[in-house]
């Protein structure tokens, strides 16, 4: 049996830091499902195909990893995959409540969906999707925090 993982988020953009999450959690899964979550009630720098996009420049690397968009609940989206855990990562302590909290939900929607956390490496403990919009918002140099198609689609975006 083939051991899959979901890896949720909005990755909007994607970092070195997802992409770390997903090189070492196929050490532990045959197959991980990039997940983008559509959420209508948040505002989005990318677009979801824009998302979808850099995550497949990003990861040509990596071979057992796909990428799709989904909406509603996270469970039941891993059972229709298949996939036995929700794979998370974590930077810092203060991610690790919000995560406790999503994980015992989602234990409690499907015993069967197990979630695995991963520390994030040292490297790329303090760099976040927001962060990192907010420093190149402004100018800031990003270079070697986001594959380079991100880096290129976000001086795209605050040119304009």
């Amino acid at each position: 049996m083939l051991r899959t993982a979901i890896y949720p988020g909005s990755f909007d953009p994607v970092t070195n830091g997802h992409l770390d999450i997903i090189e070492r959690g196929l050490t532990l899964f045959d197959g991980i499902t990039v997940a983008i979550l559509h959420n209508p009630a948040k505002k989005y720098l990318f677009t979801v195909e824009e998302r979808i996009g850099m995550l497949e420049e990003s990861l040509k690397k990596f071979s057992g990893v796909s990428i799709e968009a989904f909406d509603g609940l996270l469970v039941d989206y891993a059972v229709q995959k298949n996939a036995q855990a929700i794979l998370r990562g974590m930077r810092a302590v203060s991610d690790f409540e919000y995560e406790f909290q999503m994980a015992l939900m989602n234990r409690r929607l499907n015993r069967d969906v197990q979630t695995v956390f991963l520390m994030t490496g040292l490297r790329w403990i303090f760099t976040s999707s927001s962060i990192i919009k907010e420093a190149a918002c402004f100018g800031g140099n990003i270079n070697g925090m986001v594959p380079p198609v991100v880096q290129q689609k976000l001086k795209e975006k605050f040119k304009q």
